[in-house]
């Protein structure tokens, strides 16, 4: 038997249990689910004979059964994609029954050809020609191994899956991704195997700095202010492969059955007991594994993540000082190893520090060694000195880019912070234009004090950034809060929440009696009600900036917003699980320099005639919001209420099924932006009114039929950008009036007819189309001197929405 054999029988047989998941809970795919169960349960018994023969078969027979092995496999990656799938994203539920469909297709054409027959034919043959019984005995021995390598880990998973887990999560990442430096971690990795096969109650701590792990099983980031039901819901999903109980059943229930599930949980960063006890179970066959800055588990289960050898460490700090392991010849080594000591063997501070100091000469090197030899008190803890190491690492930084950095710490820990939401921030408060703020990012990315997500639009002509995110470590996290914390709280630049609590800081209310002096205020609480604000009636004569986090169904905005008045940039984030109603919305009515919104899954109030106009007002943002009609309100002026509104952004609001008329005339609007609404059918004929847009977004609008001709009257427009809207079938006609059009989008946009007007597109530099479709333009490349059509190989990714 060759390995495939065992293999391709295994995979079919989880395969089997994922389909038998989506059959039973996923209408949309219920039907293709049932057909792909008859085709791999008619072929079960044909594996099995084969796997369990004992006959090794000649190469071309062992590489069909790859074949069949490979297309399994695959078949069981899209399974958990579906599995995992939101309800609500409309385009990756129609992609993934596409791609359903098609395995459906191949595993039936690997049958039709009976090649499975071929081969256990084959199979019989040489069993008739051979003796075989002895080697049989072989090959049970060596199944037998297998199977010990597939023991149960403390009641749950498999042990060889977990450690090739254990172990891939388990390297520190460079820049590059193509280049892994796993340094210093084979002894962590042997002890943490060792507890994992020795474990009584399926529940394994790692206890140190905040960690680096990639998503291999499950992995949830539970943080300091977790949203325990969330997190529930996740993990109850992961096992059970049950999406949307409401709410979670009894953690020690027992399947009916006596079924088992294989499964590995990874809950990274918790910070205290009650977390761990609210979010681990007792199911059989499950394992956690709880990644900590403290001994949350029993100390026989718990290990304690050890620092760099020297060597390590040095090895570490020069790759990313120099881009190699080595000092470089000619530098002085002495002065490097004291540098790298200085960081005392932790990964984040060898490669943040090492990346500051590449490219910088001997005397800097000389003057950063000083500053860190000064913060390092003998006592502290290694997060402690890390915060005083990195504040050295900033040095580097010219002093708007530090501020920038410093800005980070207004946004939650372990959340996703909107690109779009920092650049207007820094727009704003550092006088920035929109190009260097986003140069600043990507500096502040290239220098490993942040991470940018990686996304084919960012940085390119006419991007958009509102749903482009970045994240940062804790520990870097920490470092901003602590330096912009120091200090009387009522003269801070910053205010800042370190994590979500139920209400403010007390100290905030007790120097209330004075005047804050802070530019940028954050928030982060729970449910907020009138009583909840009563004791913090604070004035922010210079607030600039607003952050509101919260997580609620509902909730009363703060009334010192008032008191804001040259309040800019207003950003309102619910991190519930559903939209929340905003009370109060009348305060906005002193909100006179507001020149900036963002309000994230809220129902958006309703306008009236007797709304105050936000004069001021440059850019709106609704991401995931109820709409509610508030665009479409009888008798309201929408351009006395924005006379100054440049850029309006509707992203992911499913409620929205035709663009309100109204929009139309807010003849401000240079960029207006409707994307993943699934339910919007329809624009409004009187779109010819948007004399000034020049940017126009209507992507993966799945509904969406046909773009209304008086498009074509737009004057100034320069990008379209209709991708993923699988359901429109062509352009206007008269697309050719578009004088000033420069680029367009169309990926998976599948037309057919060529643009005969398209010729007279006289400026148009870049199309972006699908292959199938890019014929449709070889007559306009033709007519228009240097105009690319790009092929693209496919659209970008939709997978962070599943996230």
């Amino acid at each position: 038997m060759a390995i495939t054999d065992f293999f391709a029988g295994e995979i079919a047989t989880e395969l089997l249990k994922q389909l038998f998941m989506i059959s039973a809970k996923a209408w949309k795919y219920k039907s293709v689910a049932e057909r792909l169960i008859d085709l791999i349960e008619n072929m079960q018994p044909t594996i099995k004979e084969i796997q369990y023969s004992g006959v090794e078969l000649p190469p071309h027979r062992q590489a069909q059964i790859g074949m069949l092995s490979n297309t399994l496999e695959k078949g069981k990656k899209l399974t958990e994609k579906v599995l995992s799938a939101r309800r609500w994203n409309v385009y990756r539920q129609l992609t993934l029954a596409r791609k359903m469909e098609k395995l459906e297709k191949d595993i039936s054409n690997f049958l039709k050809n009976q090649i499975l027959t071929h081969i256990l034919a084959d199979v019989h043959l040489l069993r008739a020609n051979s003796d075989v019984r002895f080697d049989r005995v072989d090959r049970s021995l060596e199944m037998m191994t297998e199977h010990l390598g597939s023991m149960k880990i403390g009641g749950g998973g498999m042990i060889r899956e977990a450690m090739k887990i254990a172990e891939a999560t388990m390297e520190i990442e460079m820049g590059n991704d193509e280049e892994k430096f796993g340094v210093g971690l084979e002894i962590g990795k042997r002890k943490v195997k060792k507890m994992m096969f020795s474990a009584e109650r399926g529940l394994i701590g790692i206890s140190g700095m905040g960690g680096h792990f990639e998503n291999k099983v499950l992995f949830l980031t539970v943080s300091q202010s977790p949203m325990l039901e969330e997190l529930r819901a996740h993990i109850w999903a992961f096992v059970s492969g049950y999406e949307g109980v409401n709410p979670v059943p009894n953690w020690n229930l027992q399947y009916e059955g006596g079924v088992k599930t294989q499964k590995l949980v990874i809950l990274d960063d918790v910070w205290t007991r009650e977390a761990l006890d609210a979010l681990t179970f007792n199911i059989p066959g499950c394992t956690t594994l709880v990644v900590s800055r403290s001994k949350l588990t029993e100390p026989k289960a718990t290990y304690d993540v050890e620092v760099l050898r020297e060597d390590e460490a040095l090895s570490l700090f020069c790759l990313c000082a120099f881009g190699q392991k080595t000092i470089p010849s000619g530098f002085d080594k002495k002065m490097v190893e004291q540098v790298s000591g200085e960081c005392k063997g932790l990964p984040l501070a060898l490669k943040v520090t090492g990346a500051s100091l590449k490219d910088r000469p001997e005397m800097y090197w000389k003057g950063a060694l000083q500053r860190l030899q000064k913060g390092e008190p003998a006592d502290e803890t290694h997060e402690t000195r890390l915060l005083h190491q990195m504040e050295a690492s900033l040095e580097n930084l010219d002093s708007t880019t530090r501020e920038c950095f410093l800005d980070l710490g207004a946004f939650p820990e372990d959340r996703k912070i909107p690109v779009d939401v920092l650049i207007n921030m820094w727009i704003e408060i550092h006088d920035l234009e929109e190009a260097i703020a986003f140069a600043t990012l990507v500096d502040l990315s290239h220098k490993n004090l942040l991470t940018l997500g990686k996304d084919p639009r960012l940085g390119s002509s006419y991007a958009s950034y509102y749903d482009v995110f970045v994240t940062q470590h804790d520990v870097l996290r920490d470092l901003a809060l602590h330096l912009s914390n120091k200090g009387k709280v009522n003269i801070r630049k910053r205010l800042l929440m370190p994590k979500r609590e139920s209400s403010l800081p007390k100290e905030w209310g007790r120097n209330s009696d004075e005047p804050y002096r802070a530019q940028i205020v954050s928030i982060h609480t729970g449910d907020m009600d009138e009583m909840g604000w009563s004791d913090f009636d604070m004035d922010f004569p210079k607030a600039e900036i607003l952050i509101l986090n919260f997580s609620s169904d509902k909730y009363v905005l703060p009334p010192f917003i008032t008191k804001m008045s040259k309040l800019r940039v207003l950003v309102i984030i619910n991190n519930g699980m559903s939209p929340a109603v905003l009370n109060d919305f009348s305060i906005f009515a002193n909100l006179s320099y507001l020149r900036t919104l963002w309000l994230e899954r809220v129902h958006v109030p309703e306008l009236y005639n007797t709304t105050v106009p936000l004069k001021k007002l440059h850019k709106m943002s609704l991401i995931l919001c109820k709409i509610n009609n508030s665009f479409d309100q009888t008798g309201v002026d929408i351009s006395n209420l924005f006379p100054k509104l440049a850029d309006l952004t509707i992203d992911h609001c499913d409620d929205l099924v035709s663009l309100p008329s109204s929009i139309c005339g807010m003849t401000s609007l240079n960029s207006l932006s409707i994307t993943n609404c699934p339910r919007l059918s329809e624009l409004p004929k009187n779109l010819s009114k948007l004399q000034a847009l020049e940017i126009l977004r209507l992507y993966a609008c799945l509904e969406l039929k046909a773009l209304p001709v008086e498009i074509c009257e737009l004057p100034q427009l320069k990008y379209l950008d209709i991708s993923q809207c699988v359901n429109l079938s062509c352009l206007p006609e008269e697309i050719g009036k578009l004088k000033t059009l420069e680029k367009i989008d169309m990926r998976e946009c599948f037309f057919s007819d060529r643009l005969s007007s398209a010729v007279s597109l006289e400026s148009l530099r870049h199309v972006i189309c699908d292959k199938d479709v890019a014929f449709i333009w070889e007559e306009v490349e033709k007519a228009v001197p240097g105009l690319k059509i790009e092929a693209a190989e496919k659209c970008f990714s939709l997978d962070w929405l599943d996230e």
